[in-house]
């Protein structure tokens, strides 16, 4: 088993902050892809008074090895109240960007997609000025479902792909590399004011050549940001970690995914989905749409 490293120490966060933030959300009955998927970096976020909203959770149809968030083939029914109690989470915590993720709910026809559309007009009725990115699953390629999300006008669309393609069967069984780049191809097509976006994990036993086709890939569909991070084993029961990435290893995907035409690149051992998502906002102001 692989060693971790220094590189991968965090710092240990102020709890007063993150206890306030954790205060809202129990209050107002929200999870968090933070906590359920044991996020290094939720010290940060919550400190910096900014959390990725997990709806239609905690449960997920999916049962992939790499993640923390429980399973369950048929989870609860989806509450309607939670857009409403989304958007004033949003406003407590004055957000100026927001971003809401989901599990898969391959029992629902369209994937939850109508859930997500709600938490976009509620976050629009309450705090108009807040921009919205939405992660979301691959709809098990509905894309009826997929384009009434882009219709709601989310600024940022986001869909990981994870891992590189050889390695699909053993991290994401259910998933289908094809189908995630239809997702960012499609919104790509669909909506072209939307800034896509995907994430990638390393650490699980890809090549730099596999890294770089993926990176390849992603521009070819047109994604506009990237994320790049260390794969972390959440308990014994998941993947194990094949190797840790350097940092100089990072540093070079990014000059890499940037000299092809990516506007923006974000690599880091630490770096999530979500990690430093408020970016967006300038990155809007230089490539306006």
């Amino acid at each position: 088993m692989a060693v971790k490293p220094d590189w991968l120490r965090v710092k240990a966060p102020q709890w007063e902050r993150v206890g306030n933030v954790k205060e809202i959300l129990r209050d107002l009955s929200l999870n968090t892809v933070c906590e359920e998927a044991s996020c290094p970096n939720i010290g940060e976020c919550f400190n910096a008074g900014t959390a990725t909203f997990l709806i239609m959770g905690p449960a997920c149809t999916r049962a992939c090895p790499y993640c923390d968030i429980d399973f369950e083939k048929k989870p609860q029914p989806l509450d309607p109240t939670e857009p409403t109690r989304l958007a004033e989470a949003v406003r407590r915590l004055r957000l100026n960007h927001v971003v809401i993720t989901s599990v898969n709910r391959d029992d629902l026809p369209d994937g939850g997609a109508s859930q997500f559309v709600s938490c976009i007009e509620a976050i629009r009725a309450i705090s108009p000025d807040t921009t919205i990115e939405v992660l979301i699953p691959d709809l098990c390629g509905n894309w009826d479902a997929l384009a009434g999300i882009l219709q709601a006008r989310p600024e940022v669309l986001n869909h990981n792909t994870e891992t590189v393609p050889s390695l699909y069967r053993r991290v994401r069984p259910q998933g289908n590399y094809e189908r995630s780049l239809e997702v960012l191809r499609r919104s790509r097509d669909l909506a072209p004011s939307v800034y896509t976006k995907s994430g990638i994990m390393v650490g699980l036993g890809e090549t730099d050549a596999e890294i770089r086709q993926t990176i390849q890939d992603l521009r070819d569909v047109d994604c506009d940001i990237l994320t790049i991070g260390q794969y972390l084993q959440p308990s014994q029961k998941h993947l194990q970690v094949k190797d840790f990435v350097t940092p100089a290893q990072f540093d070079a995907w990014r000059e890499f995914g940037e000299s092809i035409g990516l506007l923006q690149v974000v690599a880091s051992p630490l770096t999530r989905s979500s990690y430093h998502a408020e970016q967006v906002r300038e990155l809007m102001k230089r490539y306006p749409r």
